[in-house]
């Protein structure tokens, strides 16, 4: 019987190379090229999902994010690889995820919470990223592969959600997500904030890059924080009393209308709720609340 492969706790970001070398000449680079990083990164362990993914540069691009903010990178690969002599030692060293994809073989969820459990202590200063790209090619795709949500759920782990911007040359995760009941519910907002991240070549990624985030007032803002914790529709008047804004008025929410961050439902006395895109927007306007966060402090 072969030997069960683990995570290696000791990788090549736990080096002098990475952390004094490369770090010095990334910093260099991003200076000169006008790069910058996300405002924040989130702390502990979480499963990162890197979009959109249309170039081999987003690799390097990404690989600089985390080696300037001290982030640890896991990525999965067949264990086929990991066994190979010295090749496989080198992969392992590199952050390979061993992946036994045999009926009877130790899957992702198996490692990572055997990885978590070894290494409970090392959360607490420093970011570790179990890194899957939902895309899985360069090429152009209609859908997403969600295996990664799954993985999450399983392992009881956020989704940290990193990007590469090539039109605001910005690199890094923007939130940390915590998952609700609801998959769909989830992916559908993720998506969605990943709408407004332009890629290298915009026209092969999936979702479809559909414009920056609209501008929105603090007063636009503390709405739709708001209507995010009421879930569903609700009034105005009930809109109103969960924001505290007195002088809340219809033509306020039909600017947020307008802007497609809320919808309306004409009735006996018309109803609002967040769309899709809103809740995108949220996940960029607040980059380490999680969703949970969001309803409390709205309230």
């Amino acid at each position: 019987m072969k030997k069960t492969l683990e995570i290696r706790d000791r990788t090549i970001f736990d080096g002098i190379f990475v952390k004094y070398i490369l770090k010095t000449f990334f910093k260099v680079w991003f200076k000169l090229a006008g790069w910058k990083l996300t405002p924040s990164t989130p702390q502990g362990a979480g499963i990162t999902i890197a979009a959109p993914h249309t170039s081999n540069w987003d690799f390097f691009y990404a690989l600089a994010a985390a080696i300037m903010l001290d982030v640890k990178i896991y990525f999965s690969i067949k264990d086929s690889w990991c066994r190979m002599p010295v090749v496989g030692s080198i992969i392992m060293w590199l952050g390979a995820m061993p992946i036994d994809r045999s009926s009877k073989g130790r899957g992702q969820v198996d490692l990572i919470k055997g990885f978590v459990d070894r290494q409970k202590s090392m959360f607490e200063d420093r970011c570790i990223f179990f890194l899957f790209t939902p895309e899985g090619t360069r090429g152009g795709v209609k859908k997403w592969k969600t295996g990664f949500y799954h993985v999450a759920q399983d392992c009881n782990l956020p989704i940290f959600l990193a990007k590469v911007d090539y039109r605001q040359k910005v690199s890094g995760v923007f939130h940390s997500y915590q998952l609700t009941n609801d998959k769909d519910d989830d992916i559908c907002a993720i998506q969605e904030s990943y709408k407004s991240i332009y890629g290298k070549f915009p026209e092969g990624q999936y979702p479809s890059y559909s414009g920056p985030i609209p501008t929105l007032s603090d007063t636009e803002i503390k709405i739709m924080r708001s209507m995010y914790s009421i879930k569903g529709m609700a009034t105005l008047m009930e809109i109103s009393a969960k924001t505290k804004l007195n002088e809340l008025s219809a033509n306020m929410l039909e600017f947020l209308v307008e802007k497609g961050v809320i919808e309306r439902k004409d009735a006996d006395e018309p109803s609002y709720q967040l769309t899709f895109a809103g809740k995108g927007c949220l996940l960029h306007l607040f980059p380490t609340l999680s969703a949970k966060s969001l309803m409390v402090n709205a309230s």
